[in-house]
């Protein structure tokens, strides 16, 4: 190894070092904090209080469903947490029954990990994922072992996480909707910032963060879509946000008309639309004049949104387009060797079985620890992230010890347990939003309280040090593992998705310009499930390759332009799907569309030259057009050459 490359990684790691210790600046969430800390800790206050203070820590455990509660639509929001807390009930009631088998519950562990980490992966839910089920089922392992309790300990998690989703959903009351508005309203600001951008340098950037913004208001609004019980506040914020991704599609369409500027009044309309979902008050908007010139329909279109956030019933009596893939669909499309999810899952669940067989190999004192040290630290996005969680763990947890030990020293009765859970599970959660080493200060003193309290151990010395010694093996096991087998896989995937992203949006462009497209409505075609997939995949692999190590910065970076170009494909082709009057393409030009489509993905795959193609005009379309044509010039100058 050459100086240069010593140097390199010497630097790589100081970087890493830094990065892990950055504290975050993100608001502080009290709210959430406090209810967290109620749910972990007034179950144990209760249990204390009829007599059994063990059973209280054990209905602790479903507290944890809490954790899950993120902004969220609450129709979600309550399917989420009731799935939550019948997991953690079903891992307690498997963890008890396999607690006198230690080796076949290192194989039952790997199974929880990986099969969570999928279904949150391919579900593309936010949360902590595996790490909270992996946690309860190691802490009945721990427990006196006792098979017949499984359903009594199933039964008590599940009344803590009964709790924990009634907390949860408390916000219904006052703002059933309020998720749902947070989104449209962001929808509306960067809109108004896009506006702003036109003819400046910001366009480009304003530009993907309001494609951002519609992609992710569609997602909030098709979690909280029940089709059986749709109030009007929902229709209206949906078809608010359709109008908005119009709006914006309009002024794609008309940019060069618009002579450097979109008027003040528009911008300041749409500033007052996004203004509107805090006051949440009945004052009606006024219509904007429309001008007899190039600019009236983007003013026709606005005052189409003012009559829907007004509630005009001609407007709000319009057909909704809400697309929600099936649930087959969706976990088929990361079900597949070359899914990111997929390959996540399998990393997950392997290398926790390693931590778990060699935890109960060697005999560790309370070996669990280990193996939760490990799922802590698996759970990094990226090789980077493992890096930075094993950094955070470790030093979070060494720290940690010794406000346990000053903690346990006291012997506190089940009051000071109660109110000690309380407080540590409130700034954990406090502490998290700004970095995970800070917050693995409290982590630790928290689950050693508890494990103190469950199992009776007193001599806090002896059990201390042998925290820090699994913490450090689990963190390694973690690492180690994670590098061998993700090394640089996601780079390696990244030509296939995508090639394989641009055949399906070639797919979905078909169904919307061909003949036979009357046959099928595009919303609810395979075709534009299959390209959201392989859309989210991209991006998913293409975020991972990014922390990597070693990684190949000079090409992702060179790729950045062709990933944002498919990505931005992608909305104007799932926009196009709403518009009712598309033009057919006839033959000749779709035989050439499909030639273009084609040298792009075959270009994207096997990295070989390629020579430009004309791109067909689409009628009323052309901003797929002028995309495509991007696209064709971002892979052309991406470092791959014309013949």
């Amino acid at each position: 190894m050459n100086n240069k490359t010593s140097e390199s990684i010497f630097s790589t790691l100081l970087l890493t070092i830094k990065q892990a210790f950055t504290v975050n600046k993100n608001p502080l969430p009290w709210l959430k904090a406090f209810s967290a800390g109620v749910c972990a800790g007034l179950p144990v206050l209760i249990g204390y209080l009829l007599g059994s203070l063990q059973y209280g820590l054990i209905a602790g455990l479903g507290g944890l469903t809490y954790l899950y509660v993120f902004n969220i639509p609450y129709a979600f929001r309550a399917k989420k947490l009731f799935f939550a807390s019948i997991g953690l009930s079903i891992v307690m009631a498997l963890g008890t029954l396999f607690a006198p088998y230690p080796f076949v519950s290192a194989f039952v562990v790997a199974i929880i990990g990986a099969i969570v980490t999928f279904l949150f992966g391919a579900l593309r839910v936010t949360g902590p994922a595996a790490i909270f089920f992996v946690l309860t089922f190691l802490m009945a392992t721990s427990m006196p072992e006792d098979p017949s309790l499984a359903p009594l300990r199933a039964g008590l998690v599940f009344l803590g996480g009964a709790f924990s989703w009634c907390v949860g959903m408390i916000g219904w009351f006052h703002s059933p909707h309020g998720p749902e508005q947070i989104a449209v309203k962001k929808v509306y600001v960067d809109l108004a910032i896009f506006m702003d951008s036109i003819g400046t340098k910001r366009i480009d950037r304003s530009k993907r963060n309001i494609v951002t913004s519609l992609k992710a208001a569609d997602e909030i609004l098709s979690s909280g879509y029940v089709p059986w019980r749709v109030s009007e506040t929902f229709k209206r914020l949906v078809l608010l946000n359709q109008q908005a991704n119009v709006i914006f599609l309009n002024i794609l369409e008309n940019i060069d008309e618009l002579e450097g500027e979109v008027p003040a009044e528009l911008r300041a309309t749409i500033r007052s639309i996004s203004a509107s979902f805090e006051v949440n008050e009945s004052k009606k908007m006024d219509a904007l004049e429309v001008p007899n010139n190039e600019q009236a329909e983007i003013h026709f279109l606005v005052n189409e949104a003012i009559a829907i956030l007004n509630g005009s019933s001609s407007e709000t009596h319009r057909v909704m387009h809400i697309s929600k893939p099936s649930l087959r669909i969706v976990l088929g499309g990361s079900f597949d060797k070359n899914s990111v999810v997929f390959l996540n899952a399998l990393r997950y669940g392997s290398v926790l079985l390693v931590a778990a067989l060699i935890a109960q190999s060697f005999n560790f004192d309370r070996s669990y620890w280990v193996t939760l040290s490990c799922a802590a630290v698996l759970s990094g996005a990226t090789i980077m992230g493992t890096f930075h969680r094993a950094i955070q763990r470790s030093l979070g947890t060494i720290i940690g010890i010794f406000i346990a030990s000053a903690i346990l020293y006291f012997h506190p009765d089940g009051y000071l347990i109660a109110i000690a859970i309380f407080l540590l599970t409130f700034l954990t959660e406090l502490a998290i939003v700004l970095n995970y080493g800070i917050a693995a200060l409290f982590i630790t003193p928290n689950a050693l309280l508890l494990a103190e309290s469950t199992t009776q151990i007193h001599d806090i010395s002896y059990f201390s040090s042998a925290r820090v010694t699994d913490v450090l093996i689990g963190c390694a096991i973690g690492l180690i593992g994670t590098f061998i087998m993700n090394h640089k896989s996601a780079a390696n995937l990244l030509s296939h998705m995508m090639a394989k992203t641009i055949r399906s949006q070639q797919q979905f462009l078909v169904t919307l310009f061909s003949k036979e497209t009357g046959l099928v409505k595009p919303q609810h075609s395979r075709e534009l499930s299959k390209m959201q997939t392989n859309l989210t995949n991209l991006k998913l692999v293409y975020t991972t390759a990014l922390g990597e190590i070693p990684r190949d910065k000079t090409r992702l970076n060179r790729l950045f332009p062709v990933i944002r170009s498919i990505e931005q494909l992608g909305h104007l082709l799932d926009s196009s799907a709403n518009y009712k009057d598309r033009p057919v393409l006839n033959d000749r030009d779709l035989s050439q569309m499909l030639l273009v489509f084609e040298t792009l993905a075959k270009a994207a795959e096997q990295e070989i030259t390629f020579s430009k193609k004309d791109v067909p005009e689409i009628i009323n379309f052309s901003k797929i057009q002028v995309e495509v044509q991007y696209l064709q010039d971002s892979l052309y100058t991406s470092g791959l050459k014309a013949q």
